[in-house]
């Protein structure tokens, strides 16, 4: 075998010198003729024995049988279509992950969506008040913190009373001396009454004289005067003492009413008054606010207030708590306009408090029409995230989860309002739908809840 490819290979002669290529540039570059190519191809022998030598012919080799070439075909189908039925299994039994939320039901009125009126405004505590202390002191303790509940009368601060001490004492030391000069006085009074009637008697049988007996009357009535000088005195003193006692008693800062605290604004060792003195002085201990004084305040256009009515039903939504609709109604219209932003001040009342509703929070307000108030009925009101209903041209629908399969059911809708929807039709409370649904949801699709 070596010896026939080395005769094969040793017939091509090829001669590399013989392949030459002469280029002669003439002087004048524009006329083609000018240049010259020759090429010359001595020497190039090619053994054409040689070559056939190197060709292949498949004529030589054993053909493989048809039977198994047909063999080896439908295997390989067999094993494509194989591999496409378990790949259409493993999609067909793989749970989607959704993200499911129940439905509920709520209570609500028939009138509903009812509304003539829609504002906005904030909640309010009718009674808040800073509380202060009755006279000028330094701070001696803060007995509240920001969001204790305290009692009408109990004790928020106390201030130093060393001053007002020692006052109430000198005031008790002058009572207690009048008193005594009161008892002297009764005392001599007394004498000066018995020396008056041995002197009518003396006088009588003419023992002593006139001018006598006058004097002796004379120091009784002194003494008289006396008596009820001291009286008045005492009753003084006793007023002073009641003073100072007060002013003890007003060291202690105490609650008006029962509510929460709201700021704390002192600390001890700080200088507070009743009135401001400029400087670091304190004008207050805390501001309390009566939390079941809470109502809604809103400003009505002044074009639109013929259309709120006493006593008239309304919606409250708080900013913070968007899909909690509060029951409540109409209180009092204030009987004044503000010319500045021609408004109506309207105070709207809580059917019902809840200690979510704090003070300052923002509010929108819906006012109600009270003329389908007696044709409205207590329903139960199904609402939906708006993210759960898909839209379509005609209709609207959401993916229903039936034993752990999803179903596609239609649904009619009514008011949407802060990201959610009523829904009048098509699902029932207790159901599960799928919330963000994909665009790649079937029919039939089995699925499994997000964890």
């Amino acid at each position: 075998m070596l010896n026939q490819y080395q005769t094969m290979t040793s017939g091509i002669n090829l001669n590399t010198n013989s392949l030459r290529f002469r280029f002669q540039v003439a002087s004048n570059l524009g006329d083609p003729s000018s240049q010259l190519f020759k090429t010359s191809s001595k020497n190039m022998a090619l053994n054409q024995d040689a070559l056939n030598a190197l060709r292949i012919e498949r004529s030589d080799g054993p053909a493989p049988p048809s039977g198994l070439r047909t063999r080896i075909i439908l295997i390989v189908a067999g094993v494509v279509v194989i591999a496409a039925l378990g790949a259409w299994w493993l999609n067909a039994n793989r749970a989607a992950e959704v993200e499911t939320i129940e439905v509920t039901a709520t209570r609500g009125t028939g009138n509903n969506a009812a509304s003539v009126l829609d504002a906005s405004g904030y909640v309010v505590a009718r009674r808040i008040a800073t509380v202060s202390a009755k006279m000028m002191g330094q701070v001696e303790q803060v007995l509240i913190e920001e969001g204790d509940r305290v009692k009408a009368g109990q004790v928020l601060a106390r201030l130093d009373g060393s001053t007002v001490r020692k006052q109430f004492e000198l005031s008790r030391q002058q009572l207690e001396a009048t008193r005594a000069q009161l008892a002297e006085v009764k005392i001599r009074l007394a004498d000066a009454q018995r020396a008056t009637k041995r002197a009518e008697q003396l006088r009588a049988e003419k023992l002593i004289s006139e001018a006598e007996s006058d004097t002796v009357q004379t120091n009784a009535s002194a003494l008289q005067a006396q008596l009820e000088a001291v009286q008045h005195q005492v009753s003084v003193s006793e007023a002073s003492l009641k003073v100072q006692q007060q002013n003890v008693a007003d060291l202690e800062v105490r609650a008006p009413f029962d509510g929460v605290i709201l700021s704390k604004a002192a600390q001890p060792g700080e200088i507070i008054s009743p009135m401001s003195a400029g400087g670091f002085t304190r004008t207050g201990i805390a501001t309390i606010v009566d939390m079941d004084s809470r109502e809604i305040e809103v400003d009505v256009n002044e074009s639109f207030i013929h259309r709120v009515t006493q006593n008239q039903k309304t919606e409250a939504v708080l900013d913070a708590y968007s899909d909690w609709s509060i029951p409540s109604h109409v209180v009092n219209i204030v009987p004044t306009a503000d010319r500045a932003k021609a408004t109506v001040k309207v105070r709207i009342s809580f059917d019902k408090l809840d200690p979510r509703i704090l003070p300052d929070m923002g509010v929108k307000v819906r006012f109600m029409d009270n003329r389908n108030e007696s044709s409205s009925s207590s329903t139960a009101l199904i609402e939906l995230p708006t993210s759960a209903i898909v839209n379509e041209t005609n209709h609207r629908y959401v993916w229903r989860i039936n034993n752990d399969r999803i179903e596609r059911v239609a649904v009619s809708t009514g008011v949407e309002r802060n990201d959610r929807i009523q829904v009048l039709a098509g699902i029932q409370s207790g159901d599960h739908v799928v919330n963000h649904p994909a665009s790649t949801l079937q029919d039939g699709m089995k699925v499994k809840a997000k964890n």
